[in-house]
């Protein structure tokens, strides 16, 4: 792996780690002075830090991988044409939509719960600090197809065959989220990012796919989130109802 490669990985262990100082760093200065109780004050501090450390963590990536975006000329006589790209970027949204679907439902099947607690946290964040939908809907799935994608896959892609690249970078890739429980979930999205990124040679398509995606999904979530809750709601009643007859 290219030494760039490895940086980039740190930068993006370290931008995941950095609130262990930096949300008391904001706290300790009052920079999200203003608010009364001390929760609301560590919400606020960890949602503008989240901001700054994904900021900066793009600025970083960027840097370390300027190069090679601009002087990799072998790679790009491989890519997909333009109009190819867009297509499969297009589609790859609904791909990784219907994976997503598929995978729910595999889920619910074996008996976990539908819902993702890093997405309802994600919500929560965005009403305190709306800059956070710019992180969770841009920066985000910009950073992770760098570095699961284009460094993790793409590497491992050059020793070995498409279905154990992706299947070993997807695991990495839902592991990183921390929601364990939903890993099946984000090893299907993980699979059709990879196929977007072998099927065009371009890491900008399944970039527009990964942050469409999040994008409507997140804001599906924030304009329909009381019709969300009733549902779940309704849906728990129902099979507390069943249940009462079993």
């Amino acid at each position: 792996m290219k030494r760039e490669y490895w940086y980039i990985i740190i930068v993006y262990i370290a931008m995941q780690l950095s609130s262990i100082v930096g949300v008391p760093l904001l706290m300790m200065f009052g920079i999200m002075g203003g608010a009364e109780k001390n929760a609301e004050l560590q919400q606020l501090s960890g949602a503008y830090w989240i901001v700054i450390s994904f900021l900066i963590g793009l600025i970083a990536t960027l840097f370390l991988i300027r190069k090679e975006m601009k002087n990799n000329d072998d790679f790009r006589k491989h890519q997909a044409s333009v109009p190819t790209s867009i297509f499969w970027g297009f589609a790859g949204i609904f791909l990784a939509l219907f994976s997503q679907s598929i995978a729910g439902a595999i889920e619910t099947a074996i008996g976990i719960e539908a819902g993702s607690e890093n997405t309802q946290t994600i919500i929560d964040l965005i009403l305190n600090v709306p800059l956070v939908l710019f992180v969770s809907s841009v920066i985000g799935p910009i950073l992770e197809e760098i570095v699961f994608r284009k460094i993790i896959f793409g590497s491992l892609h050059k020793r070995l065959n498409f279905f154990l690249s992706a299947l070993i970078s997807s695991l990495i890739f839902g592991a990183a989220h921390g929601e364990f429980i939903h890993l099946l979930l984000y090893t299907a999205m993980g699979f059709v990012f990879a196929f977007l990124y072998v099927k065009t040679n371009r890491i900008l398509v399944p970039i527009f796919a990964h942050v469409s995606m999040n994008s409507l999904v997140v804001i599906t979530q924030i304009v329909y989130k009381d019709d969300i809750e009733k549902l779940q709601k309704d849906a728990e009643h129902v099979q507390n109802f069943i249940g009462g007859f079993l």
